[in-house]
C-alpha cells in the first residue's frame, strides 16, 4: 500500500503542475550575457527557499512532495521509461538498459551508514555547498540539490565535473571518477554516465544564471573563474554544452521534473524549457576551428616492444583536448598529453608515426610531420615483455566490490568486475586488484603472447581454487592461487599479432583473490631448437650495390625484400653466406624478411 500511495500522489502533483506560459517572455529577443541576466531575474522572482529536510519528501509545501515528485523511478509519457517502480530516481546508480544494481525507497532509505554503495541515498549538490558556504536558498534549490547514493555522492566530493582520462572509481551504475581528460584542466574529475550528462549540465547552467550576483565569491569550485558573466573556464563551458547539446538533450522525464521543481520551490529551469538558451548565452557562434597540425613529431628511444614518441603542441581558439596517435597510417590509440609510448611492437621492425590534434567540438587537424623509427633486436625475442603491470596507478581506497578501471603502467586501460583495491599481497607491496566472482580484462597488445606471469594470494576465508585466462576469446590455462603467496606462470600459449586477454571463471564462488605483478612476453615463432635465424647478420647497411648476408648454419634460407608499399621487389634462396645483388633497387627503405622453416624476422634496409 505504501508504493501506491506515493505514486498516486507523484502522477496527481506532476500532472497539475505548469509554468506559466509567459514566463519567459521578457527573454524573447536577447542574447549573450544580457539574456543571461534577464534569465535570472525571471528565476528569482517567485522562489520560495525551502529547508533542507524538505527536499526529500515536500513536508508542509502545498501540492509538492519534494523528490517523491521530481526524482521517482515511473513512467513517462513519451519519454524514455526504466522500471516503473516509484523507487529513487538516483542518477548515480540508474541503470538505463537493465536492471538497477540497487534502489532506495523513499523517505525509508535516506540518510545512515554509507559503508558501500546502497547502503542509503542523500542530498548530493551539483555545486558543492562549501563554494557558498552551506547559506540559503542554494542549500535547498531542487534544480541542483539531487537524490544520490551516500557513498557515491562521498566518492565525488567536491570534485568538478567533466570528461575523465585515467579512471581511478567506477560506480555500480558505471559514472567514474580520475584525472582530467581535457584540455585546460589536468585535475580530478567525476563524469556520470551518458544518460544524465545533460541532466547535471543543465544543473550547472540553472546555477550559473540563478545565481549571478553571487557566483564570482564561488571559486573554490573548480568549474569556476571568477565572474559573475562567463562564470565557466573555458574547458568547463566547453563540455557542458557538449554534454547539454549532444551527449543527453533534454527529454521528457527533465521536462515534467523541472514542472514539478516549480511546483516545489516556484522557479523553473531555463535551459530545460528553452535548451537553445545555453549556446545564445555562452556559444552564440559555434566553434567550427580546427586545431593547428602538430609539429615537430620525434620518435626516440627504441626498444624491442616499444619506441617513444613526443610532438609540439597544436594550438585551437578553444582548446586541444587530446591527441590521436597513427602508425603505419592506422589509427591506433589516443593521448591527452604531447608525449606517450607506443607499447606491444615487433622487434627489428620499422614503424611509422603520424599525429592528429582534436577539440572538444570534434574538430580535427591534419597530420604531423611522419617520423619513422625501427624496434631493436637484442636477441630477447620470444622473451621479452609485451605487457608489464604492477598495479601502481589503481586508486587503493576502494574496500567495497564494484566495477574498478584504471590506466595500467604502460597506457592501456585495465577495468576489473567485483574488484576492489584495498588489499595487497605482503607488506612490501602497495597496490594490488583484489577479484571477487568478477572479470579482469586486461588492454589490448599488438606484440602477440607467449607465456603469462602473474602472482596471486587468496585472502579473508576460502578454499584454494583458479581462475580461467582467455586469449582472443579461447582458454588457454588456468591461474592457481590458495592462502599462500604464490607466482604462476603459464608457458606456450604462443598466440600471435593482437592479443586481448580476460581472466574470469572464479572456480570458488565468493572466494577473494589479490592479483599482483601481472606481465606476459611477446609471441615468437621460434623455439630453442631453432632459433639460428636470429642470428642471421645483414651488412653492410646502409648499402649501395652488395649485400652480405652472414648465416651460421646451412638450412636454407628464404630472403625476400620489399618496399615501404609492401610490394615484394626482391627474393632468393641461399644455404650459405651470400653477396646479393641489389644494384637494381632504387634508392630508399626497405624491409629484408629471412625466413628459416616456421622461423620468420625482419630487418630493415636502407639502399643508398
Amino acid at each position: 500500500m505504501k508504493h501506491i500511495y506515493v505514486l498516486f500522489l507523484l502522477v496527481s502533483s506532476i500532472g497539475f503542475a505548469q509554468i506559466p506560459s509567459n514566463y519567459y517572455d521578457s527573454a524573447n529577443g536577447l542574447s549573450g550575457f544580457v539574456l543571461k541576466t534577464q534569465l535570472k531575474s525571471i528565476t528569482s522572482n517567485g522562489h520560495t527557499a525551502r529547508t533542507y529536510d524538505q527536499l526529500y519528501d515536500g513536508a508542509g509545501v502545498s501540492g509538492s512532495n519534494g523528490y517523491v515528485d521530481t526524482h521517482s523511478d515511473i513512467d513517462v509519457t513519451g519519454g524514455t521509461n526504466y522500471e516503473n517502480d516509484g523507487t529513487v530516481l538516483d542518477f548515480y546508480s540508474e541503470n538505463p538498459t537493465g536492471t538497477d544494481p540497487y534502489n532506495f525507497t523513499h523517505n525509508v532509505d535516506e540518510g545512515g551508514n554509507q559503508n558501500s554503495e546502497g547502503d542509503c541515498y542523500n542530498r548530493e549538490h551539483i555545486v558543492p555547498q562549501s563554494s557558498f558556504n552551506s547559506n540559503y536558498p542554494m542549500q535547498s534549490d531542487i534544480h541542483h540539490v539531487i537524490p544520490t547514493d551516500c557513498r557515491v555522492n562521498n566518492y565525488r566530493g567536491s570534485y568538478s565535473f567533466g570528461n575523465v582520462g585515467s579512471v581511478n572509481l567506477t560506480s555500480d551504475n558505471g559514472s567514474k571518477r580520475g584525472t582530467s581528460a581535457m584540455a585546460g584542466y589536468s585535475g580530478v574529475v567525476f563524469e556520470p554516465i551518458d544518460e544524465f550528462k545533460g541532466d547535471i549540465a543543465r544543473s550547472l547552467l540553472y546555477f550559473a544564471t540563478r545565481y549571478e550576483n553571487n557566483i564570482d565569491g564561488y571559486t573554490s569550485f573548480g568549474m569556476f573563474n571568477g565572474t559573475n558573466d562567463q562564470v565557466f573556464f573555458p574547458w568547463a563551458i566547453e563540455v557542458l554544452l557538449d554534454w547539454h547539446n549532444n551527449v543527453d538533450p533534454v527529454d521528457q522525464r527533465e521536462r515534467e521534473r523541472n514542472n514539478a521543481a516549480f511546483n516545489f520551490q516556484g522557479n523553473a529551469n531555463p535551459f530545460v524549457d528553452h535548451p537553445e538558451y545555453a549556446d545564445l548565452i555562452w556559444n552564440p557562434t559555434p566553434d567550427t576551428e580546427a586545431p593547428t597540425d602538430p609539429t615537430n613529431l620525434v620518435a626516440s628511444n627504441p626498444t624491442d616492444n616499444s619506441i617513444d614518441l613526443s610532438w609540439t603542441a597544436s594550438t585551437d581558439n578553444i582548446g586541444v583536448i587530446s591527441y590521436d596517435i597513427y602508425i603505419d597510417g592506422t589509427f591506433a590509440f589516443n593521448s591527452s598529453n604531447t608525449s606517450t609510448t607506443a607499447n606491444g611492437l615487433t622487434a627489428d621492425t620499422n614503424y611509422c608515426f603520424t599525429i592528429k590534434a582534436k577539440d572538444a567540438a570534434g574538430n580535427e587537424s591534419g597530420f604531423s610531420n611522419e617520423d619513422c623509427e625501427t624496434t631493436t633486436n637484442n636477441g630477447t625475442i620470444g622473451g621479452s615483455d609485451c605487457l608489464i603491470e604492477t598495479f601502481a596507478n589503481l586508486d587503493t581506497s576502494i574496500g567495497s566490490y564494484s566495477d574498478v578501471s584504471w590506466t595500467g603502467d604502460e597506457g592501456g586501460i585495465w577495468t576489473a568486475t567485483e574488484a576492489r583495491t584495498d588489499q595487497v599481497i605482503n607488506a612490501t607491496t602497495t597496490a594490488a586488484i583484489t577479484v571477487r566472482d568478477g572479470v579482469l580484462t586486461l588492454p589490448t597488445t599488438s606484440g602477440g603472447i607467449g607465456a603469462l606471469t602473474v602472482t596471486t594470494k587468496r585472502v579473508f576465508s576460502g578454499s584454494d581454487g583458479t581462475f580461467n585466462v582467455n586469449v582472443n576469446g579461447t582458454f588457454v590455462g588456468t591461474i592457481a592461487y590458495s592462502a599462500t603467496e604464490q607466482t604462476v606462470t603459464l608457458p606456450n600459449i604462443n598466440i600471435e599479432n593482437s592479443v586481448s586477454i580476460v581472466i574470469d571463471g572464479n572456480s570458488g564462488t565468493n572466494n577473494r583473490v589479490v592479483f599482483d605483478d601481472l606481465s606476459y612476453t611477446c609471441y615468437s615463432a621460434l623455439n630453442v631448437d631453432d632459433f639460428n635465424v636470429a642470428s642471421v647478420k645483414i651488412h653492410p647497411n646502409p648499402v649501395k650495390n652488395n649485400l652480405t648476408v652472414d648465416l651460421k648454419s646451412d638450412l636454407t634460407t628464404n630472403i625476400e625484400i620489399f618496399d615501404i608499399l609492401g610490394k615484394r621487389v626482391f627474393k632468393t634462396n641461399i644455404n650459405k653466406t651470400s653477396d646479393l645483388s641489389l644494384q637494381a633497387l632504387k634508392t630508399g627503405i626497405y624491409i629484408v624478411k629471412i625466413t628459416q622453416g616456421n622461423s620468420t624476422v625482419t630487418k630493415k634496409l636502407v639502399k643508398q
